[in-house]
C-alpha cells in the first residue's frame, strides 16, 4: 500500500510542476509510446524550444512513471510539416513486477519527432535508458519506443 501512495504522490508532483509551468500560446500533446512496454504520455510546452514530459505505463521490468525536460532542435527538410530533435534527462519511478519493490533511477533521453502540418499528430521516435538505484543498480537499456500524439 506504501508503494502505491508513494507512486501516486509521485504522479501528482509531476502533474502540479508541468500545470505550474504553464506559459501562455504553448501547446500540449496526448498520446501513446510504446515499445518494450506501453505508456501513456503528456508533452507541455514550457518555451517554444523546451518541453515537459510525464509518462504512466508498463515495461517488462512492471509499472513505471517518468518525468523528464526536453530541449528541442529543428531539422531543416524540404517537407512540409516540421522535423525536430530532442535531447533531455529526468526522473523514473516505478514498482518492479517479479519481486514487487519500489525502484527510482535516472533517465536520458533523445529523438526525433514530425509534426504533420496540416493535421494535429505528432509521431517519435526515441530512446529512453535509464539508471536505477533501487532496489538494486542496474541499468535498463530498452527504452527505444515509437511515439504517437495528438498536439492541441
Amino acid at each position: 500500500m506504501k508503494k502505491i501512495l508513494l507512486v501516486l504522490v509521485a504522479i501528482l508532483s509531476v502533474s502540479v510542476a508541468v500545470q505550474a509551468q504553464n506559459i501562455n500560446g504553448e501547446r500540449n500533446a496526448i498520446g501513446v509510446r510504446g515499445g518494450w512496454g506501453v505508456e501513456a504520455s503528456y508533452q507541455r510546452y514550457i518555451a517554444p524550444m523546451n518541453r515537459i514530459e510525464a509518462t504512466i505505463g508498463m515495461n517488462r521490468y512492471g509499472f513505471l512513471t517518468t518525468g523528464t525536460y526536453q530541449w528541442m532542435f529543428d531539422i531543416n527538410s524540404t517537407y512540409p510539416g516540421q522535423f525536430k530533435w530532442y535531447v533531455g534527462g529526468g526522473v523514473g519511478i516505478g514498482v518492479t513486477k517479479h519481486i514487487n519493490k519500489f525502484e527510482i533511477g535516472i533517465l536520458a533521453q533523445g529523438g526525433v519527432q514530425y509534426e504533420f502540418e496540416n493535421t494535429p499528430i505528432m509521431l517519435s521516435f526515441d530512446y529512453r535508458p535509464g539508471l536505477y538505484f533501487t532496489p538494486d543498480v542496474f541499468f535498463d537499456w530498452t527504452g527505444f519506443a515509437l511515439g504517437v500524439r495528438f498536439v492541441f
